[in-house]
């Protein structure tokens, strides 16, 4: 009679039951621990210490020492009627430059020179990329010797004898709107021009032979091809748009009487002119909301599937 001996017994371990497992966790973080130190300390740093700023009395002279005040700035600007009418003039000049502006032209741009030759795309990219391209202070300075009494859009209303007039006094916040619709459409149309080229021909040649004009085309096959980008656009214009300043600052300065003074000039006013550094950091963080409530309406869009 033969016995079998007895088989060993093996151990196993954490690596033999999960031969395919990498590294463990903190291992694989290791060298992103450079960059997590920089952003915590040069952006989630300052940005709890202004949250913590939204909540005192500082001021930049006159006071030895903050205090706290809790939602007293908050409270303060919802009953400022200065800061209501920058929320209102901020919606309006998104809504004007960027949701309709930029992105209508931009769209428009890139769909014509979709069909142009290519010395029209040259020339046509060339001169609105450079619009883009210029420094901000520039690009005020060129719009604001456009739209002055004596500037060159009422020079060429005067030569057409039609009526002119001071469109930085009397229509201001729709001038620095379309002057960040000349500067920003640029990159609307880049990404656009992108966006058109990743639509399969077939498809659209497909439906020029069934009939479908241009405007059909456009609204049941290249919009919905193209809604991601869209929505990739809008955020990005959107959240730019609300940041703008020293366009606004070169060509009106906010005025005339507050009649252009968006969000971030109504916080530069308060915190370095009045020097209220608690109210002005307050406006940034309500600011600072507004462009989060509309990154998420663009995400939602972004979620949902062509």
């Amino acid at each position: 009679m033969t016995t079998t001996a007895p088989r060993p017994r093996l151990t196993k371990t954490p690596d033999a039951e999960h031969p395919a497992r990498g590294p463990r966790l903190p291992v694989r973080i290791l060298p992103l621990t450079p960059a997590i130190v920089l952003l915590l300390l040069f952006l989630a740093g300052p940005i709890a210490y202004c949250v913590y700023i939204a909540f005192t009395d500082l001021q930049l002279t006159g006071q030895a020492q903050e205090s706290f005040v809790g939602f007293d700035n908050f409270t303060r600007a919802f009953g400022d009627e200065a800061f209501l009418n920058a929320v209102w003039l901020t919606l309006v000049f998104t809504v004007v430059s960027s949701l309709i502006g930029q992105n209508t032209l931009g769209l428009a741009l890139a769909a014509l020179m979709q069909r142009a030759s290519k010395p029209v795309r040259t020339l046509t990219g060339g001169i609105v990329v450079t619009a883009w391209v210029l420094p901000e202070v520039v690009a005020g300075f060129l719009l604001y010797a456009f739209f002055r009494r004596e500037g060159t859009l009422n020079a060429i209303l005067d030569w057409l004898h039609l009526p002119s007039q001071n469109w930085l006094f009397t229509l201001p916040i729709l001038a620095v709107s379309f002057a960040n619709v000349w500067r920003g459409t640029a990159f609307s149309m880049l990404v656009y021009s992108a966006a058109l080229n990743e639509i399969p021909k077939e498809i659209t040649e497909a439906a020029e032979v069934d009939g479908a004009g241009g405007w059909r085309r456009m609204w049941h096959i290249t919009l919905p091809m193209i809604r991601r980008s869209m929505g990739t656009n809008l955020m990005l214009n959107t959240l730019q748009t609300l940041s703008v300043f020293g366009l606004i600052w070169v060509m009106t300065r906010g005025g005339p009487g507050g009649r252009s003074q968006t969000l971030p000039l109504f916080m530069y006013e308060q915190a370095f002119q009045n020097s209220l550094i608690g109210y002005g950091t307050a406006v940034a963080l309500l600011l600072l909301l507004v462009g989060s409530l509309f990154s998420l309406v663009y995400l939602r869009l972004l979620r949902t599937e062509v």
